[in-house]
C-alpha cells in the first residue's frame, strides 16, 4: 500500500459527455467514481474524492468538497481544497474519468518524484496529462492567485513550475472519458480485459 495520499478529482462540468461523468455506471459499480474509489484503495492508504457536494454520492469515502463560495468548475478550487483539507506536502492526483491508470504507472511516477520539484506529472505523445501525478505543497499560493485571478490552466502552472515529466509510450492507459464515444470505448476496454 502507498503512503502518499490519492486525490480522485470528480468535480467537474463534464460539458463535452452531456451528463454528470462522475455519476455513470462502470465497471459493476452504480457509478465511475465510486469504481475508481474501490480500485485505488486497493493501491493507497488513504484516498480521498475531490468534489463540489459529495451527497450526490450514495457509498461511503473520504470527501473533500470544493468552498461553498465558489461556482467555478475548475481543479483550481479542488487543488486548494485538498492542500487545506489534509495535513500532506503532497498528494498524488487523478481524474475520475482515467479508470485504466493502474499501479504500474502510478508507481513510476512515485518514483520520478524529487522532493525539489513541485510536480510530477505523466505525459504521453498527445500531450501532458495533468490530473495525473503528484503535486506538492509548493504550489499552494499559487492554487489560490490562480482563482483569485480565474486563471485556471493547469498547463501554463506546471510549465511556470520545477515539473518532473514521465513520459509513457503507451496512450491507451490514460483514455479520458470526456464524450461519449470515449465512454463507450471504455466500457467496451474495460469488458475485454475482464475476459482476458
Amino acid at each position: 500500500m502507498l503512503d502518499i495520499p490519492c486525490v480522485i478529482f470528480a468535480g467537474g462540468k463534464s460539458s463535452r459527455m452531456g451528463k454528470d461523468k462522475s455519476l455513470l455506471p462502470f465497471g459493476g459499480f452504480t457509478t465511475l467514481t465510486e469504481f475508481q474509489y474501490s480500485r485505488l484503495t486497493k493501491i493507497f492508504r488513504n484516498v480521498y474524492i475531490s468534489c463540489k457536494e459529495s451527497s450526490k454520492f450514495t457509498f461511503e469515502a473520504n470527501f473533500i468538497e470544493d468552498a461553498k463560495d465558489t461556482t467555478i468548475f475548475a481543479p483550481t478550487t479542488g487543488f486548494i481544497a485538498a492542500f487545506e483539507c489534509l495535513n500532506e506536502d503532497k498528494f498524488f492526483t487523478i481524474s475520475v474519468d482515467s479508470p485504466f491508470v493502474d499501479k504500474d504507472i502510478i508507481q513510476i511516477l512515485i518514483d520520478a518524484d524529487k522532493s525539489s520539484s513541485d510536480a510530477t506529472i505523466a505525459k504521453t505523445q498527445e500531450g501532458i496529462q495533468p490530473l495525473c501525478g503528484i503535486y506538492h505543497r509548493s504550489l499552494y499560493k499559487e492554487f489560490l492567485n490562480m482563482q483569485k485571478e480565474n486563471r485556471h490552466k493547469l498547463g501554463l502552472l506546471l510549465k511556470n513550475a520545477h515539473t518532473n515529466y514521465s513520459y509513457f509510450t503507451d496512450t491507451d492507459p490514460f483514455l479520458n472519458l470526456n464524450h461519449p464515444n470515449d465512454y463507450q470505448q471504455a466500457l467496451a476496454l474495460h469488458q475485454s480485459s475482464l475476459q482476458a
